[in-house]
């Protein structure tokens, strides 16, 4: 298993197919392997895909703590130098998405391209009436997993995010076991993300500033404040467009694996032709 050192962390990495590289970044309770049916849905034939753990995550190494997402976005930068891969097509899902418009809004020379799918920066809706009021079960269902996981009840924790607040109702039971494994085995991972005070914020007057194209998207099955993030974005970037996943929700790379790799391979080789 490949490894890179970057910003004082080992991050594991797989790299398969062949063409231009493709950077992966997953979400939070997660780690490299949820890309898997993205990637031998469609993307490996059109790309190399480098498929990353993050700090914390999967086999990757860690510090005490998880650190902040600004960490994250350096260690994704790190990669990107030490794999020689500059400037690159990047996506983002979820947390990863915050990630990587995180960095793009500090290293914008370091993107070809961007793909992100709703990242959950509600810092930036913060002055929305209507989004705000929309996110406040959502809060309150975030109060009650953080209190699970300080008591070090991590599968507790873990299926009350996967059904208050990630996929709804009855999905922690459709989850496959293994799945589930690796939302149990990254609960205490997610806590330490949430002590980070500036996660669900972006220097949007620094986004503006990137000009590469980007593709914003979210699912038709995920909660509406998701498209009033998207459209802030969209407001800032130059060269944005927004995507839809009919019948998606919050993981459409997992729940629709060869929908979501038609749609990124599309955008990405339209933005390398443009």
């Amino acid at each position: 298993m490949p490894q890179v050192r970057a910003n004082g962390v080992d991050l594991a990495y797989d790299s398969v197919g062949e063409g231009e590289p493709l950077v992966l970044v997953h979400g939070s309770w997660s780690d490299r392997t949820s890309w898997q049916g993205a990637i031998e849905a469609d993307i490996r034939a059109s790309f190399t895909v480098v498929a990353y753990d993050r700090r914390g995550h999967g086999d990757s190494g860690s510090v005490p703590g998880q650190g902040t997402r600004r960490q994250d976005e350096d260690d994704l930068a790190g990669l990107i130098e030490g794999l020689g891969l500059a400037p690159v097509h990047v996506a983002g899902s979820s947390f990863g998405a915050s990630i990587v418009l995180g960095l793009a809004a500090r290293r914008p020379e370091l993107f070809r391209s961007i793909t992100v799918h709703e990242p959950p920066l509600v810092g930036v809706v913060a002055d929305d009436p209507v989004a705000m009021a929309e996110l406040q079960q959502t809060f309150v269902s975030f109060d009650a997993v953080l209190d699970h996981l300080r008591k070090g009840e991590d599968e507790q924790g873990a299926h009350a995010f996967v059904e208050e607040v990630a996929l709804g109702p009855g999905m922690w039971d459709r989850l496959p076991a293994s799945m589930r494994e690796t939302f149990v085995r990254h609960g205490q991972t997610w806590l330490d993300e949430q002590n980070d005070p500036s996660w669900p914020d972006l220097d949007l007057e620094g986004l503006a500033a990137c000009t590469v194209p980007v593709q914003l998207s979210r699912g038709t099955e995920s909660p509406a404040w998701f498209g009033t993030v998207l459209d802030r974005l969209a407001a800032v970037l130059p060269h944005a467009r927004q995507q839809t996943f009919e019948g998606a929700g919050h993981i459409p790379h997992v729940t629709h694996p060869e929908e979501y790799a038609t749609v990124v391979t599309r955008f990405i080789r339209t933005a390398a032709d443009g």
